[in-house]
């Protein structure tokens, strides 16, 4: 208890200051539906728990299969949180880690502990008491100048750009490329709901009959039944979470509820597609 009245005196002083501003840096925290230290998926409640407290604290904390695009695209947005568990016969005893994409340690709570015999309420109330560490951290996400997304860059041919409507309403952009009056005409896509994919990376289609994932170095590659190779899937850190490109922009698949999801941006907007895969 001494320990712990000394910890929070420090921080009040400003002394662990250094360590808590450097968690500004990282956009998420990625919790694990299952710890290492524990056999089964959210064993008493640790990681909702985990994930509750983050959340509580003001982190945008997410669980490890549900990250966003921008998170699965670089990684280093984010740290991952785990719980190590030290307990023992008479109590239990747990310290809350987090680290970054190169598998660093940036930061680490004092350990937290719980006399109480039920598990479920030993685990909430030793965690509850680890979480004392980031009291008062006022954390606010802090992007790179990198990070910063760019003002879209617009070309114009001497002014000549404009937006007439066809005949179905649909706004059509017609510019005109050179002084030979070549005129090139863009058809701006309607908001669509889920769909199955249609392409591959290089723009060519996509079959919507069974992908097969043949393992190559650092991942999969899908052929279909001609074969011919549709798309290279990257590992991640992440399980069933992987890297990709697709019509020449980064992209990511990963399961969802049992089904293959491909999620890409497209003018801007965020697209899922579903594609059958057999490993």
């Amino acid at each position: 208890m001494k320990s712990k009245l000394l910890y929070v005196i420090l921080f009040a002083l400003g002394l662990n200051f250094s360590g808590h501003a450097q968690l500004n840096d990282y956009k998420y925290i990625i919790v694990p539906k299952k710890f290492a230290a524990f056999k089964g998926e959210n064993r008493y409640q640790t990681s909702t728990l985990v994930k509750y407290y983050f959340t509580k604290n003001g982190f945008n904390t997410i669980y490890d299969d549900e990250m966003p695009l921008d998170l699965a695209t670089n990684r280093c947005l984010g740290l991952v949180a785990d719980l190590l568990d030290n307990s023992s016969m008479f109590s239990t005893n747990v310290i809350i880690t987090l680290k970054d994409c190169k598998n660093s340690e940036v930061y680490r709570t004092f350990e937290g502990k719980s006399k109480t015999k039920d598990y479920v309420d030993a685990y909430k109330e030793a965690i509850q008491d680890a979480f004392t560490s980031f009291a008062g951290i006022g954390y606010a996400y802090e992007p790179k100048e990198t990070e910063t997304p760019k003002e879209p860059i617009v070309v114009s041919f001497r002014d000549d750009v404009k937006i007439v409507e066809d005949k179905e309403g649909e706004k059509v952009v017609e510019q005109k490329a050179t002084t030979e009056e070549q005129v090139y005409k863009s058809v701006e896509p309607k908001p669509s709901n889920f769909t199955k994919a249609t392409q591959t990376e290089g723009g060519e289609p996509i079959s919507s009959d069974l992908l097969y994932a043949q393992p190559i170095e650092n991942g999969y590659q899908l052929v279909d039944s001609s074969p011919k190779v549709v798309l290279k899937l990257e590992e991640t850190s992440m399980e069933n979470v992987f890297l990709t490109t697709y019509q020449g922009n980064n992209a990511v698949v990963f399961s969802k509820d049992g089904k293959w999801i491909l999620e890409y941006l497209e003018n801007g907007n965020k697209q899922q597609k579903e594609l059958n895969i057999k490993f």
